[in-house]
C-alpha cells in the first residue's frame, strides 16, 4: 500500500518588524495630523504644504519602484563590474573613480539621481570585489549632498534660491564654484581618512572579477538599461524629475506585468519615506507658526555682512539636521529680508552640505538608507549593508561642520 504524497506546508509569511526609524516616521506623521486636527496648523496652510510636496512624494514613491526592478535586472551588477575593472584592483584608483563619478553625477544631473543610480552600483561593486562596502556607500551619500552646490539643477533648494535671487545657471555657478571646490576638498579628506585608508579594509588590493557576469534575463536587462538611459536624458533636458521617475516606473512595471510578475509586490512602495515626508511638512509649518519663526529669526539674524552669512548658513545646517533640509531652507529663507543674496547662498550651503548627521536630514539620505539596508524584496543578501548609526552620525557631524565652514569661508572671501 503506497502512501499518498502530502503537499509541503506553505511557509507562513514573516511579519515585518518595525524598526526605530519606522516608528519615528509614524510618530512624525501622527504629530502632523494632530496639528492639523487641532487647528495648530490651519487647514488652509496644511493643504498648501501638502500640495507643495506632492511632486516630491510622487518622485519618492515611483523612483524606488524603478530602482528595485532595475536592481533585479542585474544592470547595476554590470556597471559595477566595469568600474572594478577600470580601477584594476587599486583602492586609491577606485576611490578616485567613485569620487569623480558621484561628484559629476550630482553636479550635472542632481543629488537624487546620484543616490538612485549609483548606490546600488556601489553595493554591487563591494559584493563583487570585497572592497569596503561602507566606504563605497558613504562616498555616494556624502557626495550626493556635498557636491550639490555648483548648478541650480544639482539640488531642489538651489532652484528655490536661484529663483529668489534672480541668478541664471552661469551666474549661479560663478558665485558657487569656489564654495563647491572647498567643500569637495574637505569631503575627499574626510572620506579617505574615515573610510578608505588601509586600516579600514582587509587587503591591499581588491579582487578584480575575471569571469563574465551570467545574465538571468537579458530582455529585462536591456529594458532596464533603456529606461535608465532615458531617465538620465530626461533629467538633462530638465523634465520635472517626478514625471521622469513616474514614466520610468510605469514602463518597468508594464514589462514585469507581461513577463516578470514575480518581481511585483506592494513592498516596493517606500511607505516610510512617504509617511515621514508628509509628517515633516505638517509639523514644521505648525512649529513656525507657534514660536518657531521667531526662534529661527533670532538664530539666523538679518543676514548682514560676512558674519550674517556665516550665521545664516550655520543656522540652516543645524535646522536641516533636526527637521530635514527642505523645510529648513524654507524656514530660514522666510525670515531673511529681500536683498540678502549672500546670506541666502550661505543658507544654501548650510542646508545642502550640513544635513549629514541624522538619517532624515535630507531626502537623499533617507533614500540612501532605504537602498543600503535592503528593506525591499529581491535585494541580494550580499548587497545589504548594516550602517552603524553612531559612526554614521559622528563622521557626518565632523564633515558637516568642516565642509559647511569651508564653503561659507570660500563664499565670503573669494
Amino acid at each position: 500500500m503506497t502512501e499518498t504524497p502530502t503537499r509541503p506546508e506553505r511557509a507562513r509569511p514573516r511579519r515585518a518588524r518595525l524598526d526605530w526609524l519606522d516608528l519615528v516616521s509614524l510618530g512624525v506623521l501622527a504629530a502632523g495630523l494632530l496639528c492639523w486636527a487641532t487647528g495648530a496648523l490651519p487647514a488652509r496652510d496644511a493643504v498648501a504644504s501638502l500640495e507643495r510636496i506632492a511632486p516630491l512624494v510622487l518622485f519618492l514613491g515611483t523612483v524606488m519602484v524603478m530602482v528595485a526592478i532595475v536592481q533585479a535586472s542585474q544592470l547595476f551588477d554590470v556597471a559595477a563590474l566595469g568600474l572594478a575593472r577600470l580601477a584594476r584592483g587599486s583602492h586609491a584608483a577606485l576611490f578616485a573613480c567613485c569620487f569623480a563619478l558621484a561628484s559629476l553625477t550630482t553636479m550635472f544631473l542632481n543629488l537624487d539621481t546620484t543616490i538612485v543610480l549609483l548606490t546600488p552600483v556601489m553595493l554591487a561593486l563591494a559584493a563583487a570585489t570585497r572592497a569596503p562596502a561602507l566606504a563605497l556607500a558613504m562616498t555616494t551619500v556624502w557626495l550626493a549632498n556635498t557636491a550639490s552646490l555648483l548648478l541650480p539643477v544639482s539640488n531642489l533648494t538651489n532652484l528655490l534660491a536661484a529663483d529668489r535671487i534672480g541668478l541664471d545657471p552661469l551666474d549661479f555657478a560663478a558665485r558657487m564654484w569656489a564654495p563647491q571646490l572647498a567643500v569637495l576638498a574637505v569631503t575627499a579628506l574626510c572620506l579617505w581618512v574615515g573610510f578608505w585608508r588601509r586600516r579600514h579594509r582587509e587587503r591591499d588590493r581588491y579582487t578584480v572579477p575575471a569571469e563574465p557576469l551570467p545574465i538571468a534575463d537579458r530582455r529585462l536587462l536591456w529594458t532596464a538599461a533603456a529606461v535608465c538611459a532615458g531617465f538620465v536624458l530626461a533629467v538633462v533636458a530638465e523634465v520635472p524629475i517626478q514625471v521622469v521617475s513616474a514614466a520610468a516606473a510605469a514602463v518597468l512595471v508594464a514589462h514585469c506585468v507581461r513577463r516578470r510578475r514575480d518581481l511585483l509586490s506592494w513592498h516596493l512602495v517606500p511607505w516610510r519615506l512617504l509617511v515621514l515626508t508628509a509628517g515633516l511638512f505638517l509639523v514644521v509649518p505648525a512649529l513656525m507658526l507657534h514660536g518657531g519663526g521667531d526662534l529661527v529669526s533670532a538664530l539666523a539674524g538679518g543676514g548682514a555682512g560676512d558674519a550674517g552669512v556665516f550665521r545664516a548658513g550655520l543656522t540652516g545646517a543645524g535646522l536641516a539636521n533636526l527637521v530635514n533640509n527642505l523645510p529648513a531652507y524654507a524656514a530660514v529663507e522666510s525670515v531673511l529680508p529681500h536683498g540678502s543674496g549672500d546670506a541666502l547662498l550661505g543658507v544654501l550651503i548650510g542646508t545642502n552640505v550640513g544635513p549629514l548627521v541624522l538619517p532624515w536630514a535630507s531626502m537623499a539620505t533617507l533614500l540612501w538608507f532605504d537602498l543600503v539596508t535592503g528593506r525591499r524584496p529581491g535585494v541580494p543578501a550580499d548587497q545589504r549593508l548594516r550602517v552603524p548609526l553612531g559612526r554614521f552620525a559622528a563622521a557626518g557631524a565632523v564633515l558637516a561642520a568642516a565642509a559647511t565652514t569651508a564653503g561659507l569661508a570660500a563664499l565670503v572671501w573669494l
